[in-house]
């Protein structure tokens, strides 16, 4: 098992909540698509698996958990597909969501809905991560970070399985010194996200369906 780093104690790292500066999205030039915005698509299948033949697909490949992700997978609640599918993942900055600086996730995930893109099964976090193997490393050159999403990982935008903030919200991804990582976070509904984090959504099946 690799070492954790010490800078990397971030699995609670989403409780800041201090003043930005103003919140809107007015000046930005949206259209009505995310196809029309800066962002990377991937394809990633997923379903087929349980909950337990996931984790342990993890732990095969090498991929670490932080505790909170462990948690994520010992929750009940946490439910997986039996049915294998494909679906069409976006990864978009919340800047390009039209919040430069920075947005609590109601309104990163609103406008994400008004291009055309929804949230993603919990189960698409490991997916993703068994099947993005060349995430690049995002802490090289940056200070330690808390209260707020590492450098470089993406955040899975996904249901919450509790409204309950003691339990972890959802998945991230990270590469740290050539290890992958799949990770869990806690975080409240008032936290401000930084213009320049990164998440994944999935295209609505309408917005889908308009390509074929």
């Amino acid at each position: 098992m690799a070492t954790r780093p010490a800078q990397a104690d971030d699995a609670a790292y989403l409780h800041r909540n201090t003043p930005v500066g103003p919140i809107s999205n007015n000046n930005m030039n949206l259209t009505n698509s995310y196809r029309d915005q800066p962002c990377i698509i991937r394809s990633v299948c997923i379903g087929g698996m349980g909950r337990r033949e996931l984790l342990a697909e993890l732990q095969i490949n090498g991929i670490e958990l932080n505790a909170a992700g462990l948690e994520l997978f010992a929750n009940d609640t946490f439910t997986t597909s039996e049915v294998t599918m494909v679906l069409q993942s976006v990864e978009i900055a919340v800047d390009t969501l039209g919040f430069p600086q920075g947005a609590t996730i109601d309104s990163i995930c609103d406008s994400a809905a008004q291009l055309g893109l929804s949230l993603c099964p919990l189960e698409l976090g490991p997916h993703l991560r068994l099947q993005y193997r060349d995430q690049p490393e995002g802490h090289v050159g940056h200070p330690p970070t808390q209260h707020r999403a590492p450098p470089g990982s993406l955040t899975i935008a996904s249901a919450p399985l509790s409204e309950d903030d003691n339990i972890p919200k959802g998945f991230y991804l990270r590469r740290i010194d050539g290890v992958l990582w799949l990770r869990a976070y806690r975080s409240g509904p008032e936290h401000i996200w930084s213009g320049e984090d990164r998440f994944v959504f999935i295209i609505s099946p309408n917005a889908a369906s308009a390509l074929l």
